[in-house]
Formats: C-alpha cells, sequence, structure tokens
C-alpha cells in the first residue's frame, strides 16, 4: 500500500518538472532573438513543417475543452479516452506546438501579425501554466489544511467535554478578550485544580490556532476562486490566440502562393 500511495504523487512530480523544462525551454526560445535572427528559414520546406506541425499541435488543446465542456461529447469520447489523459495531451500539445512554432518563426519578428502571434502564443502558454499548477498546489494546500482543522476540532471537542466534566469554578472555556487575559494571569490560582490548570491554556492555545486554520482556509479558497477566472481568461485568450493563428495562416497562404493561377 505505501508504493501505491507514492505512484501518484511522483508522477504528478514528474509532470510538473518536465512541463516547467518545456516552459523554459519555450521562453529560452523567444529569447533567442536577440543573438539569431533569420529571414529565410520561415519560408523554407523545413520553416514550414515545423510551422504546420506547430500550428496542428495547437490545436489538440481544443479537444478537452470542448469535451470538458460539451456533454453530449463526453459521455461518448470517455469511453475510449479517459478525461486524464486528454488533459496530458493539452498541456504537451500546448507547449511542444509553441516551442515549433517559436522554431519556424527563426526569431524573424518583424510584421506586426508575427509579432502578435508570438506574443499571444507565450502568454497563453504562461497564463495556462500558472493557471494549472499554481490551482493545483492551492487546492493541495487547501486540502491538508481542512484535515488538519478537523484534527484540532476533534482534539478541541475532547478536550472541552474533559474540561465541562471536571467540577470547577474554571470549568468553561472563555472566549473573550478579557477572560483569555484572566485566564493567562490567574490560571494558577486553580491550585486546588491542577488539571484544570493545565487543560484551559491548553484549550486556548487549540482555539487560535483553530481560528488561525480557519482563516488560512478562506484565504485558500479566496485564492481559488481567483484562479477560477483565471482559468476562464486562459481559454477567452487562447481562443484569440487561434483568430491571430488562422489569420496568419491565411496571409502566409495567400502572400507565398498568390503566384498560382
Amino acid at each position: 500500500m505505501p508504493s501505491a500511495t507514492k505512484k501518484p504523487g511522483s508522477k504528478q512530480e514528474r509532470e510538473s518538472t518536465v512541463v516547467a523544462g518545456l516552459v523554459l525551454l519555450l521562453l529560452v526560445l523567444w529569447i533567442g532573438f536577440l543573438v539569431h535572427r533569420s529571414r529565410t528559414f520561415p519560408g523554407s520546406a523545413l520553416g514550414h513543417a515545423l510551422g504546420i506541425a506547430g500550428a496542428g499541435l495547437m490545436l489538440v488543446p481544443l479537444a478537452y475543452v470542448f469535451v470538458k465542456r460539451i456533454r453530449r461529447l463526453r459521455a461518448p469520447v470517455t469511453r475510449h479516452v479517459s478525461m486524464r489523459t486528454l488533459l496530458a495531451w493539452h498541456i504537451y500539445s500546448g507547449i511542444l506546438g509553441p516551442v515549433l512554432v517559436l522554431l519556424h518563426s527563426g526569431h524573424h519578428f518583424e510584421s506586426a501579425l508575427g509579432v502578435a502571434l508570438t506574443g499571444l502564443t507565450i502568454f497563453v502558454v504562461l497564463s495556462g501554466y500558472v493557471g494549472r499548477y499554481l490551482m493545483r498546489n492551492i487546492s493541495a494546500g487547501l486540502r491538508q489544511k481542512e484535515s488538519q482543522l478537523q484534527q484540532l476540532t476533534a482534539r478541541y471537542e475532547e478536550l472541552r467535554s474533559t474540561i465541562a466534566t471536571t467540577p470547577s469554578q474554571f470549568a468553561v472555556t472563555h472566549t473573550s478578550l478579557w477572560s483569555r487575559l484572566r485566564n493567562a494571569f490567574f490560571v494558577n490560582d486553580a491550585g486546588t485544580d491542577p488539571v484544570l490548570a493545565a487543560l484551559v491554556p491548553r484549550a486556548l492555545r487549540l482555539t487560535e490556532s483553530r481560528a488561525d486554520l480557519e482563516y488560512a482556509i478562506q484565504t485558500h479558497v479566496r485564492f481559488k476562486r481567483w484562479f477560477a477566472t483565471w482559468l476562464r481568461f486562459h481559454i477567452v485568450i487562447s481562443f484569440v490566440l487561434y483568430a491571430v493563428l488562422a489569420l496568419h495562416v491565411w496571409a502566409t497562404i495567400y502572400f507565398g502562393l498568390r503566384w498560382l493561377p
């Protein structure tokens, strides 16, 4: 069983490492225009092949978007391909495609359309990477804190029942600021009941820990909502990218093949 629980985590770590490496490669290739520019490579046979392959890969992520949001497609498609597999295709093709497109450009960014396409491509990749992996980390942290809160709540309820069943003037756990200060300075007055003298401060510490965890959970939930909005923005920008890509393909065909009868 321990090995079975480790596999998902190690697989996610490998995926995160590979994807981070591909994103870094994309950024390095983009910065390469500082040291390399080729006017002829985009129109060469290899340049066209890289451009076509990159554009094709950039269309693959649409499969996950459509299947996830169109119920009629989800059932027949997921019978053959799982959503997890579609998501993996979405991630890897969504990065490998832009890498090939940047190689196709030959770092020749003179036209406004080419600059817009390159900028949108990099922005879409980065927005998807940030939204995917930061949201996953936030979700994991949220689950961990909720589990800790449940454990603290159970310990607190157990401790409170112990205090409540102990006959003493200190049997009630106070939550007001004045009561906390009074307990902090005068808890030693319960010398006749050393058990309560030890339990009451522990109950107060548990109460403060619960309050801190509840605040942290609220913060994580707020961030999760923000990133959900960020992912929707990522989808909108992706369709803008596809529109610019289609315009680029049309311009390439129109101006590059206009000599054909």
